[in-house]
Parts: structure tokens; sequence; C-alpha cells
């Protein structure tokens, strides 16, 4: 969530004088792109992972205050609700054995959190929607004491002017409704970020865009939502219903939703931060001292806060981000598709294919978004979080051949898009031993077809088959789960089932 914004009210001059900034900074950020004052390129690599507390009974515990506290380190923040955490990782060069590097860093870190978890009977989990979860622990009064969540939420209620109306028709269906926006921090996310230059930054996003939907496919592991089970991917839909300002009329409208894919593919950077302003009203209208035309024109670089805030309350599933560092701009791509989990060495695998096979398409001389389609990839997209590893894609044919086919999700990923991720790590010099790693988890995936929601499912169904009620399977297979995580071994080698027999429910 980023900043820390202190809790206020807003009249009509805020927004108007908001919206008035935030112009300026759209005009500030075109100064600096025509006057080339961006980083040049580092091959910088980010990492963030979003975590969930839960108890010895593998449900969840609220208590990220007291574990933060003795935690006791700025690389692990507050998020939305009381049972999440946050831990950023430092930015690593992409090269040599940069994953392996990442895998040390992370393991040591996630210990150290679950240590400190455990002297309050808590335990630290990657996963991309708690299975445990309950209506009665997503209510406003279990969001994180952060002013900014608390103001965000008001924001968004008020918008909305009525409850939020959450349907999602997977395997099961789930209908329910919220006062606030807590069924959000339900969902838990990896996020990848890349440095780009301008000049580069439209075929990165373009070609991370392309290339959701396989992410999704091999890296789904959210199936479950108060113990329904919905799709394989079920974040996209409940982040989206439980953020939405729009009520039915305006959804019928055609407004677009402030969580959305997208709907075009994009020439420069500055086609996204120009929807943002053209498209949807300010949700946090704070407005900073600093006016960034003056500051371009002392020779300065602005902070280009309103329109950093701004950007902040769109949720892009492929996000655009400004940012400054010793005093010099640059832009990132930062990457908001995968779920959490479920081990590091998943988390590191999916790393591994996107920064490839994104940096492979955008260096091909036919992109694929110039063959594919937009609304093929939003398509795409959709029946991957729908069905995972056993997805159909629409995509662009081999050859001579123009046109598209519908392909297997695994297939693709298996013969045509872990080749060019391999070439992709080679390109940005990632030693052999961490391409062949971390690039062979994901082809063991296809081939097995198995990723984490496929062995949650199946987990799940073999406690019912036992005699376990719903909520006692879940309950079971999330402390199996857990066991499994911190074995450390990739979810294709997990094996399905509880560890013994489970007396009934």
């Amino acid at each position: 969530m980023g900043e820390k914004v202190a809790a206020g009210r807003f009249d009509l001059s805020d927004r108007q004088q908001y919206r008035d900034k935030l112009r300026r900074c759209l005009t500030g950020l075109e100064r600096l792109l025509v006057e080339r004052r961006f980083d040049r390129p580092k091959n910088l690599m980010g990492l963030e992972i979003e975590l969930n507390l839960v108890g010895a009974d593998g449900m969840p515990k609220m208590l990220n205050a007291q574990v933060l506290e003795r935690i006791a380190s700025r690389d692990f923040q507050t998020e939305l609700a009381m049972f999440n955490l946050e831990v950023n990782i430092a930015p690593h060069r992409l090269g040599g054995r940069v994953f392996d590097r990442l895998a040390e860093e992370i393991r040591t870190s996630l210990a150290y959190a679950d240590r400190k978890a455990g002297e309050l009977a808590a335990s630290v989990v990657m996963i991309g929607i708690l299975p445990t979860l309950d209506r009665d622990d997503l209510v406003s009064s279990n969001l994180s004491a952060v002013d900014r969540y608390a103001l965000l939420n008001d924001q968004i209620v008020a918008a909305r002017g009525e409850d939020f109306h959450l349907d999602i028709d997977g395997v099961e269906r789930l209908t329910c409704t919220s006062k606030s926006i807590a069924p959000e921090a339900a969902c838990t996310s990896v996020q990848l970020h890349l440095q780009v230059t301008p000049a580069r930054f439209a075929d990165v996003w373009n070609a991370a865009q392309a290339v959701a939907a396989a992410q999704i496919a091999v890296g789904a592991n959210s199936p479950f939502l108060f113990g329904r089970e919905l799709w394989r991917e079920s974040r996209p839909p409940l982040f989206q219903q439980s953020t939405d300002t729009r009520p039915p009329e305006l959804q019928a409208q055609g407004v677009r939703p402030r969580t959305w894919f997208g709907e075009r593919w994009v020439t420069s950077a500055h086609d996204l931060f120009e929807e943002n302003l053209r498209y949807y009203p300010a949700l946090l209208p704070i407005c900073d001292e600093e006016d960034p035309l003056e500051v371009l024109d002392a020779g300065g670089v602005p902070g280009l806060a309103e329109l950093v805030l701004h950007n902040g309350t769109v949720y892009r599933w492929n996000r655009p981000v400004y940012d400054v560092a010793d005093g010099v701009p640059h832009l990132r791509v930062e990457n908001r598709v995968l779920p959490a989990g479920p081990t590091v060495t998943d988390v590191l695998a999916n790393a591994a294919f996107y920064y490839g096979v994104v940096r492979a398409l955008a260096e091909e001389p036919r992109p694929v978004w110039t063959r594919l389609p937009f609304e093929a990839a939003a398509a795409n997209f959709d029946a991957a979080c729908r069905n995972g590893i056993d997805a159909r894609f629409e995509w662009p044919r081999r050859g001579r051949h123009a046109g598209t086919a519908q392909v297997d999700a695994a297939a693709l990923v298996r013969d045509e898009l872990l080749p060019l991720a391999a070439a992709g790590l080679d390109a940005w010099g990632v030693e052999p031993a961490d391409r062949d790693l971390y690039l062979g988890v994901i082809e063991e995936r296809c081939r097995r077809r198995v990723n984490g929601a496929s062995w949650q499912a199946a987990t799940f169904h073999m406690g019912l088959e036992a005699g376990l009620t719903r909520e006692a399977a879940l309950a079971a297979m999330m402390r199996r789960y857990r066991e499994l995580t911190y074995r450390g071994e990739p979810v294709h080698r997990w094996p399905v089932g509880l560890p013994e027999p489970v007396p009934l429910g």
C-alpha cells in the first residue's frame, strides 16, 4: 500500500486542487520524458511478498502489529488486515546467481519472521488466499491500525455508496456482501519490479500483459474463499469486486473498474498515467507542497507526489511506477499478477520465468502484441484465473501462418515460452545453473499439471473423502500446506493428501 497518509476529511476544493496538481504532475512527467532525464539501464529487479499469519490450527491470527514489533526490521511492513505482513527484498541486479542469492535472503528473512511470530503462537505462511478465512475475519474492525487503510476504506465506501457485492462463480459459487474493503486483504501476492528506460517501457509492459495469463496458469495458488472452491486463482475477481467503487448502474454503463487488466497495448508509460487521470476520480486527494513545474524550471527533479499517490489507487495487474532514487528519476514495471507461495523455490521459479520471458518477448522483431488482439490477452487472463494449469488460450500461430489458434496453456508454456524465458535469462547474464534450476520447476509443473491451486484442491477433496467436514478439511489442508512450505520442496513434488488418517470432523 506504500506511503503513510494522515487521516482527514476532504471537501470540494481539495478535489479540485488535487486534479489541478495531477495535471501539473502529468505535464512534469511529459517534460522529463522529452528531456530524457531518466536513469540509464541498471538491470535492476525488486521483489515484495505479502504474507499471512496463522495459528497452529491453521486459522488466521490478527497479530501483525505485535509480530512486527518483535521482528523490528524495516524489511517487514504492515498490510491491509491484521493477519497480513509484507516483506520487501532489496533490489538486485539481474545476472549471475541472482535467484540463488535471493532464495537464501528470502528463506533467512521468512525463517526469522516465523520464529518471532512463534513467540505469539503464530506462523508466517505464503499463500494466495488463506483458505481458512471466514467472513467474520474480513471486517473493518480487523483492518490494520494505519491511517492510510482507514482513509482508503472510507473513501472507497463513500464513492460506492452501498455495500460491496461479491459474486464469484467457479467450481462452486460464492455470493455475499461486505460493508468495507476488508475482503481485499484476503488477496496476498508477489510483486515483481523491473526498472526500465522510457524507450523500453512500452515493450516491457506489453510483453508483461501478453504473458500474464501464462504466469497465472502455472502459478495459481488461490482456489478457496470463505469455504467455497472457486476459481483456480480467485484473487483477481475478489480484488476487483472488493475495491469496486462503481454501483451497478455505473457498471452497466461500462465505467471502468479500479482493478482491471486494461483495454489496449500502449506506446509509452505516459499512456497509462494519462489514463489514470482521464478515467479515475481521486480517492485520496492529498496535495504535496511541491510544484513539479517550478522544480523542473529550477533544474531539479520533482517527486510527482500526487501522480504517484493516485497511481497507487488504480490497481492494474501490470502497473507503471515513477520513482526517484539518489536524485534521478526512473520508471519500473510492477508485475502484480502472481499469488504468494507456495515455497521460496516456487516464488523464484515464477520470477525467473517472468523476467526471462518478458525480456525475450520485448526484444522479438515481430512482437507478440502485434499479432495478438488485446481482447484475446484479456480473455486468456480470465481463462487462466478460472482454470489454472488446465486453461486454454488464444495465441499467435508460429511460423508463417497468420492469425491465432486455441492452445493448451501448459503446452504453450512448456514448448514455446520456456525456451524464450531461457534465452531471456541468458540475455540478462543469469548463470545456466540458476536458469535451469528455476525454469525446470516451471517445466515440471507443466509436465505434471500441478501447481499450488491444484494441490490445495486435491488435498481438500481427499480430506472430505476421509470423512472430514468442509471446515475441518480446509484447516487440515492448511496445516499440511504450512508444513510442506517450510520443508522447501517445490509444490510439484508435494505428496497429495493429509499425512495420516484423520478422525471424523
